[in-house]
């Protein structure tokens, strides 16, 4: 077997459900669950009923590539909610469909990573506190994970200008995360610029995770994205730097498994070419369900209303004993907590049958301490009634926590 697979740390949910095991929760209070970032407002019914129409096409493979109709419909989406210039996304050559983001960030990792000089081990370059992907990815690629904390001194964005240039000169990969998982931050297009500018300067490619980028709690201030940043920079064939996108969070359409990977045509054209051994074409239903889905926007904008309203309502009972950033973006709160973040989780869950993710099991001991020790990762993607009666309970057991134990400034 790999022996990469020895250094692969435990999944997140993994280490939930044993700190939850053998506790029992008080059986008068339903469960409501905020530590998984699954989407729960329904799906679009037209999505589903293009699924139908279409389930006769199940009879015949899809290819690598996937339609030429749902390449072009992703590049029109690109070009308008990015601003860039019309035409100036090649369907053919910069666009491949995929079959959810994380199989792509797991699979483009792989491709990218070359260990063919012995002498310095490659890097992987990434935010800390993570989606786990990227860190389990550069592991099995052969790379070290090298670890950019986010703290609340850089509002919860990596700060690249801290980072020395011996690894800069070992990175091969910088994977961002724009809205971020689990802090809500999003990147500037001048933060998104300094990245580009790094990646010319040490040679290596930028990988910009956006999967959060439709769910944004202002209307009038969509999320920039790394294309976008090559448009300011006039950089029109999108050197080094690729991004993924998702209809899970977009669209409600977790199960679909549908998403893309767009930008610089070299690095489409070597990722396809790993993707045709790989295996992961995108079924033909799912391909035309996704264009229905790429091609309309009002169904994003009342799901980003859904979550505007949770979130006030959340906040507003929150706010007077739990301190947190306001995200800009994505459906997370990321607040600190009174006592230390796995212990508020299990006691949390054992007196209020209220399940967070811990911080800690999101992030990596750093050079100032764990990012994330001292706070909790809370997903508001129940309903409106179950994420307040959830606040409720969460208020509650803060109020019962002896005032011997301190908020920790951590």
């Amino acid at each position: 077997m790999n022996t990469h697979l020895q250094k692969l740390h435990r999944y997140p949910f993994e280490r939930l459900a044993e700190l939850k095991s053998g506790v029992n929760s008080p059986s008068h209070l339903s469960h409501i669950s905020l530590s998984i970032g699954e989407p729960k407002h329904p799906a679009p019914d037209f999505v589903k009923q293009t699924l139908i129409d279409h389930i006769d096409t199940v009879d015949r493979y899809p290819t690598t590539r996937g339609s030429r109709e749902l390449r072009q419909a992703i590049s029109e989406w690109l070009e308008k909610r990015f601003d860039l210039k019309l035409g100036s996304l090649d369907c053919e050559t910069q666009v491949l469909p995929v079959c959810g983001t994380r199989e792509a960030i797991f699979a483009f990792t792989q491709a990218s990573v070359s260990s063919d000089d012995v002498a310095a081990s490659p890097l992987v370059v990434a935010p800390n506190p993570f989606y786990q992907i990227y860190e389990g990815a550069a592991i099995l690629a052969g790379a070290q994970p090298y670890y950019l904390d986010c703290n609340p001194a850089q509002s919860f964005i990596p700060d690249l200008s801290a980072v020395p240039a011996d690894v800069w000169e070992r990175c091969q990969l910088l994977q961002l995360c724009s809205p971020g998982n689990p802090t809500g931050a999003v990147m500037s297009l001048a933060q998104m610029q300094h990245a580009i500018e790094l990646a010319d300067r040490y040679d290596f490619i930028v990988a910009s995770d956006e999967c959060y980028s439709e769910v944004y709690l202002d209307e009038s201030a969509p999320p920039p994205g790394l294309l976008q940043t090559c448009k300011q920079m006039e950089r029109n064939d999108y050197s080094r730097c690729v991004v993924f996108h998702s209809l899970s969070k977009r669209s409600n359409l977790p199960g679909l498994r549908s998403g893309f990977v767009a930008g610089d045509k070299e690095l489409i054209e070597s990722f396809f070419s790993y993707r045709t051994y790989h295996g992961c074409s995108m079924s033909l239903p799912v391909q035309k369900a996704s264009i229905a889905a790429w091609q309309d926007e009002n169904h994003t904008i009342e799901n980003r209303a859904l979550y505007r309203h949770k979130f006030n309502a959340v906040k507003e009972i929150l706010t007077t004993c739990m301190d947190f950033p306001n995200p800009q973006a994505s459906f997370y709160l990321w607040p600190k907590t009174p006592i230390d973040d796995i212990d508020f989780a299990q006691q949390l869950f054992a007196q209020q049958n209220v399940t967070l993710l811990p911080g800690q099991f999101l992030s990596r001991p750093g050079i100032h301490g764990n990012p994330g020790q001292n706070r909790v990762r809370m997903a508001l993607v129940a309903s409106t009634e179950e994420c307040v009666e959830a606040a409720l309970r969460i208020k509650q057991f803060i109020a019962s926590i002896p005032s011997t134990e301190t908020r920790s400034d951590a």
